[in-house]
């Protein structure tokens, strides 16, 4: 038995509501809901899977923190730009030894729950998973799906969520250093969420057909891989062309940065490309093309 007995879901959008979901058939876990609140109430939440097409019904969802009470583990998968937010809605969350995982994109997840929550557990996990809101109270899940987790502040408790993540028929894996797992994301991240909104609004088998995308995208990685290194991780070059590869498995794949750009929501710049900037600059790594791009969403979003 897992000994997180009860589990609550803030931020139920897509990677929220999966991964939720996929817990919530073994274990009991609370959803945080907002704009899905009523329908998710009323009908459930459903996953299209390619997995294998499932219906929570009923689900345990509640429209405010305070409502959902103390649990044991606390799994944040909010948009880095709602983190101002997170203080309050976790706290009424949070007994002594409750744990908090996010599953959030980008660098400095970690340290803005560590520093606002000191003394606790606190967990990064990076979703390697094509995933869509549909219709509310309706998820597409369309490849992959696998977890890769580390403990941030030393409490050792990365394989009980492991454990409760292969329960859930997640595949999981701990990291020993999730700090280079967290470079290792951007590697991804950076160039495809990004060039699908700074090429117009493409997705990413649009990047790959296109030759001079394709040539900025394998740049772009290369610089990401060069400011980790700035970092003390180390990434292979050869890692350039897995994620190309990978890539090329997703087909007309939309990422979760160009879906919020064209649906008018806030995007994520700062967590994805202007924290990884930021810290190349202070490390004297030069990064052109990052650059390039950060400017080119800025302008973008304006």
């Amino acid at each position: 038995m897992s000994q997180f007995k009860r589990i609550a879901i803030v931020g139920s959008g897509a990677v929220g509501g999966y991964y939720g979901a996929r817990i919530a058939r073994n274990h009991d876990v609370a959803f945080l809901m907002r704009s899905e609140f009523e329908v998710v109430r009323e009908n459930g939440l459903r996953v299209k899977s390619v997995d294998g097409d499932f219906h929570l019904n009923p689900v345990s969802c509640f429209s405010s923190s305070s409502e959902i009470g103390k649990v044991d583990l606390v799994i944040s998968a909010l948009k880095a730009t709602s983190n101002p937010s997170l203080p309050d809605l976790l706290a009424p969350l949070l007994h002594e030894t409750t744990a908090i995982l996010t599953l959030q994109n980008g660098l400095g997840n970690e340290d803005f729950l560590a520093d606002h929550f000191p003394g606790r557990p606190v967990l990064g996990g990076l979703c390697f998973v094509c995933i869509n809101r549909g219709e509310p109270g309706v998820i597409h899940h369309l490849a992959h799906g696998n977890v890769e987790l580390g403990d941030y502040n030393g409490y050792g408790l990365a394989d009980a969520v492991a454990d409760l993540l292969t329960d859930a028929e997640i595949e999981c894996k701990v990291l020993p250093d999730l700090g280079l797992a967290r470079w290792r994301k951007l590697v991804w991240n950076v160039p495809f969420n990004g060039l699908s909104i700074a090429a117009g609004g493409i997705d990413v088998a649009q990047i790959l057909a296109d030759p001079q995308l394709l040539k900025r995208s394998k740049a772009l990685m290369s610089e990401v891989i060069a400011a980790a290194r700035t970092q003390g991780y180390e990434i292979d070059s050869e890692f350039v062309g897995t994620n190309i590869e990978w890539t090329q498995s997703m087909a007309a794949y939309q990422p979760s940065s160009l879906i919020d750009y064209l649906a008018g929501r806030e995007v994520e710049v700062e967590a994805i490309w202007g924290e990884p900037l930021k810290r190349a600059r202070s490390a004297g790594c030069q990064t052109p093309e990052l650059e390039k791009l950060y400017l080119e969403i800025c302008e973008k979003l304006r």
